[in-house]
């Protein structure tokens, strides 16, 4: 009886833990690695690239019918209809560069939102000591949101950058939010290091993403009052002074409402600019130009207003992604009338398989060698025992 039993015992928990080893929860039939499963039609299609297709070319895209786009020192641009969202033209749009002080309009579009403009800042001494280009801020509380940030977008001030920064709840919180708005705003050739612009390994930006950022924040009508302001009265510890915006298109091109420059060593030139003419805006953004470049980004400009809505677009900007839904809300509600009990449930098997790990898996294969040997000797054994009776 136990001969009997006992291999046969053995052979069962072999294969019930072979079972279990190796159960799925979905249980796909996987493609090998040599041969790369066929699309089908209801595989994903490929998403095409931010922008359009056109917009990949690291040259010059222009449409066609028309004179191309005057000549410009500048490595990358873009000429976009704010209002439609129509890439008129472009020079590698999405060539990845230090932005420079441009990344400072991302640093507003971030926090205009979350920070009160009639808050009092008392900026920290990190903040009042920051290199480049400042407003002159000191340590005294006398500054408010309102302030910091016609430093910001006018004076291109980096003690400012740092002292929004700090109001927001610190530099590393602020990044993240700039880095999780640019994706928001679909601007992925943009990462930031510095709420200033400030040169910092794999700080990066684009002519396409700093267009997409400046349209943002011209919906803003705080934005835009920032950008256009010409001069303003800043607070000092006894009296005010004044501060003009560095933007001289404000003073020399018909329409133009601003937008921000940007310079290093290291960047070159940057600036993006927006006016309106006729109720219609065009944005202009260069990147890495070599030297002065009002008069090219003018001529962009009147390009621009020459030609929108008379030329096929090459490209368009993208609308920011919806916002984040909560994870709870994202959890599928049962169906109505259903109740939770008549919910299928999973099965003890793929809930034991679901829990597989790769060391679970190895001592599942131990155990079913040792029981498979196991039951094969003691079949041998109890053979043995029959002949010698016999």
């Amino acid at each position: 009886m136990w001969t009997k039993l006992v291999p046969a015992t053995a052979l069962l928990a072999a294969v019930t833990l072979t079972g279990t080893a190796h159960a799925s929860p979905t249980s796909p039939v996987s493609a090998s690695p040599a041969t790369p499963a066929m699309p089908t039609a209801s595989s994903p299609a490929v998403p095409e690239p931010i922008g359009g297709e056109r917009l990949v070319r690291h040259g010059m895209v222009a449409p066609d019918g028309v004179k191309e786009p005057p000549k410009t020192k500048a490595t990358s641009y873009v000429i976009a209809d704010a209002d439609t969202g129509e890439v008129l033209a472009a020079k590698n749009p999405h060539g990845r560069y230090l932005p420079a002080s441009t990344l400072k309009i991302l640093t507003a579009v971030t926090l205009i939102p979350l920070l009160d403009k009639n808050r009092t800042v008392r900026p920290s001494s990190v903040a009042v000591n920051q290199e480049g280009s400042a407003v002159g801020l000191t340590t005294k509380p006398i500054y408010k949101v309102d302030d910091l940030f016609k430093a910001l977008l006018m004076s291109s001030g980096n003690d400012a950058a740092m002292a929004l920064a700090e109001a927001n709840g610190g530099l590393q919180k602020t990044l993240r939010d700039m880095n999780a708005e640019a994706r928001h705003l679909q601007a992925n050739d943009t990462v930031a290091r510095t709420p200033s612009g400030l040169d910092q390994p794999g700080q990066s930006s684009s002519a396409y993403d700093l267009t997409l950022i400046a349209r943002a924040g011209l919906a803003s009508p705080e934005f835009r009052r920032y950008v256009s302001t010409k001069v303003a009265r800043f607070p000092a510890p006894k009296d005010y002074y004044e501060i003009s915006n560095h933007n001289k298109l404000l003073w020399r091109y018909k329409g133009m409402i601003g937008v921000k420059n940007g310079w290093t060593s290291k960047a070159l030139g940057s600036f993006v600019g927006a006016a309106t003419r006729d109720g219609h805006t065009i944005i202009v953004a260069i990147m890495r130009h070599e030297g002065y470049f009002w008069e090219e980004v003018a001529g962009l400009l009147d390009w621009g207003f020459a030609n929108r809505g008379k030329v096929t677009p090459v490209g368009r900007l993208v609308d920011p992604l919806p916002a984040a839904v909560p994870v709870r809300e994202q959890q599928a509600a049962p169906a109505p009338g259903v109740s939770a009990s008549a919910r299928p449930s999973t099965s003890l098997l793929g809930a034991a398989a679901a829990a597989q790990t790769d060391s679970s898996r190895r001592t599942g294969l131990l155990v079913i060698g040792g029981g498979l040997l196991f039951g094969l000797c003691w079949l041998g054994f109890g053979l043995w025992r029959r002949r010698s009776r016999l």
